[in-house]
């Protein structure tokens, strides 16, 4: 939590610490708006299920593949935006990670610009920007920017991982003061600088003072669940690679939203693996290149997002195939059908109010028919 210091340089701070406080006393349960957990609505079930179509979104890493380089990988990401607008998708976030070979997103700010201009109305943004690598105002000045060039169509993920490892982590905050710790008084911060009336403020963002960027907070624990509830904010949670809290963190998000000038009320936003094909073994087999970049990954040695390997599974040992199916609990690998039903299960489970959706795989066309497939299973 921040000190006391803190929260007196941020007269809001004082507030929202106390929510907080109170929030972690009480497990979470606080008195404001209690939601139980009952079975909320599938989509595509009849009979007294379905009753609306809720929006889906695009979580792209901006993949790598062995044997290619960024500047392909750019051109990918302006591509599938560009027909994920044309399939319906609401959103196209892409993610702050560095020393990635696989990763071409490390300068999110830019990317984003470079696929807003390649789209038209999808809105586009972070999903998301590792705030304690930065300082607020730089991106309160890059976002407003990206609204002043793409009004009304630019969203603010904000996490506090690091979204890297240790040492490159203070590679990139060697001139920062601030740490994990502060994220919930840098989150103020930044949004005040998008305030339409900045008095008072001796410091502001230009651009930025009075920018529509809507801003989200990202998690995977119960800590996200907590800010976001006591601040009022939509919520983004990382299922797609941490999903052991999923059900917790959601019930904690519910039941602590306070309602606030942004949001009246509380919006829960899922990540979800999609690998879809036109049969289960071949969206399992396209799977394995994820799947050997999760190994890779958690082995200390990331790459190049890998070609699929159809021998991939009996070279695992028995912990990684655990880590895999804990790291992939809340996917939908298959068929059209099976990925209709698993999606209408994750839905139906968690009551979520919008997905968004990842698809790291090594073929281009393969990944692009993955969201055309997910696409028409939302509409059917």
């Amino acid at each position: 939590m921040a000190t006391a210091q803190a929260a007196s340089r941020f007269p809001r701070r004082r507030a929202v610490l106390a929510t907080l406080e109170a929030v972690i006393r009480t497990d979470g349960i606080t008195g404001h708006r209690r939601s139980s957990f009952a079975f909320r609505p599938c989509l595509w079930c009849g009979g007294g299920h379905a009753q609306k179509v809720i929006p889906f979104s695009v979580l792209d890493l901006a993949p790598i593949i062995q044997g290619g380089d960024a500047g392909q990988a750019l051109r990918n990401a302006a591509d599938l935006a560009r027909r994920a607008e044309g399939l319906g998708y609401t959103r196209y976030w892409l993610a702050e990670h560095h020393n990635m070979p696989g990763i071409a997103s490390a300068a999110t700010s830019i990317v984003i610009g470079h696929v807003a201009a390649a789209t038209t109305k999808i809105r586009v943004g972070a999903g998301g920007i590792m705030l304690p690598n930065h300082a607020p105002l730089v991106i309160a000045e890059q976002f407003g920017t990206l609204d002043a060039l793409y009004p009304g169509r630019i969203d603010l993920g904000l996490g506090r991982a690091p979204g890297t490892d240790p040492l490159t982590a203070h590679a990139l905050r060697r001139t920062l003061s601030g740490d994990v710790d502060a994220f919930p008084d840098d989150v103020q911060e930044l949004i005040g600088y998008f305030d339409a009336d900045p008095t008072g403020r001796r410091v502001r963002a230009f651009p930025g003072t009075g920018a529509a960027v809507e801003v989200w907070i990202l998690g995977s624990s119960l800590f996200g669940a907590q800010l976001a509830g006591a601040l009022g904010l939509p919520y983004a949670f990382a299922s797609h690679f941490a999903p052991a809290l999923l059900m917790q963190a959601i019930d904690l998000y519910r039941r602590t939203f306070r309602p606030s000038a942004r949001l009246q009320e509380p919006h829960l936003m899922l990540g979800v693996n999609v690998v879809a094909a036109e049969t289960d073994d071949e969206s399992s087999y396209l799977l394995t290149s994820l799947q050997q970049a999760f190994v890779n990954l958690r082995s200390g040695r990331p790459t190049p997002l890998p070609p699929p390997a159809r021998d991939f599974a009996a070279r695992l040992t028995p912990q990684e195939a655990a880590m895999l199916d804990d790291v992939l609990a809340c996917a939908a690998i298959g068929s059209p059908e099976t990925v209709r039903a698993r999606l209408t299960s994750i839905i139906a489970r968690t009551g979520a109010d919008e997905l968004i959706l990842t698809s790291q795989i090594y073929d281009h066309a393969a990944r692009v028919r993955s969201f055309e497939i997910a696409a028409a299973v939302r509409e059917a």
